[in-house]
C-alpha cells in the first residue's frame, strides 16, 4: 500500500505538542521498567498451525524520538506499553505485559495462584502462563477473576484453565454481577459488527511502523488467536464483599456502568495493592468507542473512582490494572498480613488516587 508523507498541518500540530507537553519527564518509563524479570527469547506467539497471532518484536521500531508522521504522545505511549515480559509488582504479585492488548496478573497464594484477566486469546495466555511458571514455578491456578465484560479480559481463559477443571471445582471463575449478559451482548449479539469495527479501531492488520500501526494507547494491538469464555462460578454483587482463594484475600468494589457496563475493582489487603480494572490506567479511555461498545457515563465513572479513594486510598501502596503498568511503589520489600490497624502508608511516587 502506498504511504503518503505527513502534511504540513499534521507536522505542525505534532511539533506544537512537543513544545507543550513535558516529554522530558521520564518517571513513567522508570515505573514501566521496575520489577522486570524476563521475557521470551522469541516474542512471536503462534497458533497450532504455526501462524503468528502476536509478535511483540514488530514494535521494535518504537525507539528514539517520534517521527513527524506520528503524534508524539501516541509514540511515547507506544514505547511504554510495548515493553514486554514478566514483571514483579510487589512480592507475590506478578504481571505479564506486552503479550496482548491487555495485561494478565498472577497473585500467589499458599500453594497456588489467582489469575486476574487472562488476556484476549488462548495462544497469548498460554505463552504468558508459561513465562510466569518458568520463573515462579508450576503453581496450580485456583481462581480466575474477570474484572469486567470486555473480551480482552476474559477471552484467553482456555489458555489458563480447562472447562473440566472448573466443572470439577478445582478452579473458581469470578466475575462482577451482569458479566455474562453484557459479554454475550457485545460479543455474540453484536459480535460481527463489533469485530469489524474493532479491526478499524485497533488497526491490527496494518503493517507496523511510523506510517502504519503504532499502538492503541491502552496496549499495542489485539492478538489474532482464538478467544473463548467459561461461565463464572462466583458472581460478585456487593461492594465490600470479601472472598479468599488459597490464602489470597480479595475485597471487591462494584463499579458498574463505568469503562464497562459490568466491572469491579479488587483490593488485596495482604499485598496492599489495588486493581482498578480499566477505570484508572495510564491512558484516557473513550467515552464512546469507535467499535460501538455501550456508551460510558463519566459522572458515574468519577463517583466510583472517588469511592475507591475513600475505601482504599489510605491502605494502598500500589495500583495495578489489566492494561498498562502499575503506579506507585511498595513501602515494604515483602507482602504483609492483613491488619485491623489504621494505615498511614502512601504511594511513594504519586498519590494513590
Amino acid at each position: 500500500m502506498d504511504q503518503n508523507e505527513p502534511t504540513a498541518s499534521i507536522e505542525s500540530a505534532h511539533a506544537e505538542l512537543l513544545r507543550t507537553f513535558p516529554f522530558s519527564d521520564v518517571e513513567d518509563f522508570e515505573d514501566a521498567d521496575r520489577g522486570f524479570i524476563a521475557t521470551l527469547d522469541d516474542p512471536a506467539v503462534r497458533n497450532a498451525d504455526g501462524d503468528v497471532v502476536w509478535d511483540a518484536s514488530t514494535f521494535d521500531f518504537l525507539s528514539g524520538d517520534a517521527p513527524t508522521s506520528v503524534n508524539p504522545s501516541l509514540w511515547r505511549q507506544g514505547q511504554l506499553v510495548a515493553k514486554h515480559g514478566l514483571y514483579q509488582v510487589v512480592e507475590g504479585l506478578y504481571q505479564v505485559r506486552g503479550f496482548d492488548l491487555s495485561v494478565v496478573s498472577f497473585i500467589e497464594g499458599e500453594t497456588g495462584v489467582v489469575v486476574v484477566d487472562p488476556l484476549l486469546t488462548a495462544e497469548t495466555a498460554v505463552a504468558a502462563l508459561a513465562l510466569y511458571r518458568e520463573h515462579r514455578g508450576d503453581r496450580p491456578i485456583v481462581a480466575v477473576v474477570y474484572t469486567h465484560s470486555h473480551i480482552d479480559h476474559f477471552g484467553g481463559i482456555f489458555g489458563m484453565v480447562s472447562q473440566e477443571e472448573v466443572d470439577d471445582g478445582k478452579v473458581q471463575i469470578v466475575a462482577p454481577d451482569g458479566f455474562l449478559e453484557h459479554a454475550i451482548a457485545e460479543n455474540v449479539y453484536a459480535g460481527t459488527a463489533m469485530s469489524r469495527r474493532s479491526a478499524y479501531m485497533y488497526g491490527a492488520t496494518l503493517a507496523r511502523g511510523p506510517q502504519g500501526q503504532v499502538g492503541a494507547g491502552l496496549g499495542q494491538s489485539t492478538s489474532t488467536g482464538e478467544p473463548g469464555i467459561i461461565v463464572p462460578t462466583l458472581l460478585i454483587t456487593t461492594t465490600g464483599e470479601t472472598h479468599t482463594f488459597d490464602g489470597v484475600e480479595i475485597e471487591f468494589q462494584m463499579a458498574p456502568g463505568t469503562e464497562a457496563p459490568s466491572e469491579m475493582h479488587l483490593y488485596f489487603p495482604g499485598f496492599r495493592a489495588l486493581c482498578m480494572a480499566e477505570n484508572a490506567t495510564h491512558t484516557l479511555h473513550n467515552l464512546l468507542t469507535l467499535r460501538g461498545a455501550v456508551v460510558r457515563d463519566p459522572h458515574v465513572w468519577s463517583q466510583y473512582l472517588t469511592e475507591a479513594i475513600v475505601l482504599f486510598g489510605d491502605k494502598t501502596d500500589v495500583l495495578f490494572a489489566p492494561t498498562t503498568g502499575p503506579r506507585g511503589a511498595p513501602t515494604r520489600s515483602s507482602r504483609t498480613s492483613p491488619s485491623n490497624e489504621t494505615s498511614t502508608a502512601t504511594c511513594t511516587t504519586r498519590p494513590c488516587g
